[in-house]
């Protein structure tokens, strides 16, 4: 599988599936010392945390978005779906074979646009978001179901853009953000309010709007709290993890969730040579960005231990207390990560200065090398 580099010495080859936060970054990672060939379906990477800004903001949509043609100096990239995987390799849609040494199952998940682009060339995502935001634009009042993290930051950017506009959030939940530690939430509580944003909690529809999503059209819908009247609404909701290539022995780690089973060296259960990174892995923590890069770099370090010849030491463990950046539009949010007393919880100018005044397109401009 090897291919022969120089002189003579044999540089393995790792597939890497998925292109996505994890994907790309063990792909950077091990560019030097492997064969790396990443595959991913898209034409650039898309740096899925600036997707609600770009909606509000279509002519600062363009930061979002990373051609793959620029992240790798030694490896390729194969812009190509996974149609299957196995313990040998991948066989891509065109038919193809990818046979490595060493796997890394970064497929990533699925989200409602406009979370998620819900398509694979950049091109064509951009039209999506301009065209959604001239809806959007026309719309006096926005429903957003689903008060998770997109439906947070997507009321704050609206917000940002169209303070006048009235944004609704409903959820089922009967708070937000569970599991946070409660001056957070009280903070997000108050910041929402200032913003004039109205939160239904513990609040369901009954059926979905009679319009598609994006679209601006007056409307009425019914929920567990009585008739809501809006002229757009967005879908806040939904993950879906993306494990359908893996087959064979491969589809026996997946959990019902679809998820695959890891050590704490994020080997895919029973494969030394098998590695898994980002919202595919089960382990125990909120499936974010930051999370999968972390995994990345954890899963670079014991490739290039196994091809040194030395034993592979790096382990990763979720804390036991989440860690949250939440932007409510550039200036504003809430956020917290752990420390040894506990919660640290973040006021909202440390949040903006940290994510919410560039949602870190810096960060990704220097590893695709187009800072």
């Amino acid at each position: 599988m090897s291919k022969a580099m120089g002189k003579g010495i044999a540089r393995p080859t790792v597939a890497v599936i998925g292109g996505g936060y994890g994907g790309s970054a063990v792909a950077k990672a091990l560019d030097e010392d492997t064969d790396v060939v990443l595959i991913d379906p898209k034409d650039a990477f898309v740096h899925a945390a600036g997707s609600l800004r770009a909606l509000v903001k279509p002519d600062w949509a363009d930061n979002i978005f990373f051609p793959y043609d620029t992240l790798l100096q030694r490896g390729r990239f194969v812009r190509d779906r996974a149609a299957s995987v196995d313990a040998a390799g991948v066989t891509l849609g065109s038919g193809e074979r990818v046979d490595a040494d060493y796997l890394v199952l970064a497929t990533g998940s699925g989200y409602p646009f406009p979370a998620k682009p819900d398509t694979d060339t950049a091109e064509v995502a951009l039209e999506r978001l301009r065209a959604t935001h001239a809806e959007l634009g026309e719309a006096g009042r926005v429903l957003l179901v689903g008060a998770g993290p997109v439906g947070l930051e997507l009321a704050g950017e609206i917000k940002a853009v169209w303070p006048e506009k009235e944004v609704t959030l409903v959820d089922p939940a009967e708070e937000l953000v569970p599991g946070f530690a409660p001056e957070m939430r009280a903070d997000l509580t108050r910041q929402l309010a200032e913003l004039g944003v109205e939160v239904r909690l513990g609040t369901s529809l009954t059926g979905e709007p009679p319009t598609g999503p994006g679209q601006a059209k007056t409307f009425t819908v019914a929920t567990s709290g009585g008739p809501l009247t809006a002229d757009i609404w967005f879908r806040c909701y939904g993950v879906r993890i993306n494990g359908e290539p893996l087959e064979g022995e491969l589809a026996a780690v997946r959990t019902p969730k679809g998820q695959v089973r890891v050590t704490e060296e994020l080997n895919v259960e029973g494969y030394e040579h098998i590695y898994a990174v980002g919202d595919l892995t089960d382990l125990a923590e909120a499936k974010m960005a930051g999370y999968a890069m972390q995994h990345a770099e954890v899963v670079a370090k014991n490739i290039l231990a196994r091809v040194r010849g030395e034993r592979p030491e790096a382990v990763y463990r979720p804390s036991p207390v989440p860690a949250v950046l939440l932007p409510l539009g550039p200036t504003g949010g809430v956020g917290q990560f752990p420390s040894p007393e506990g919660p640290n919880v973040l006021p909202a100018r440390m949040v903006a200065e940290y994510k919410g005044a560039d949602l870190f397109t810096g960060r990704f401009a220097e590893l695709f090398g187009t800072a």
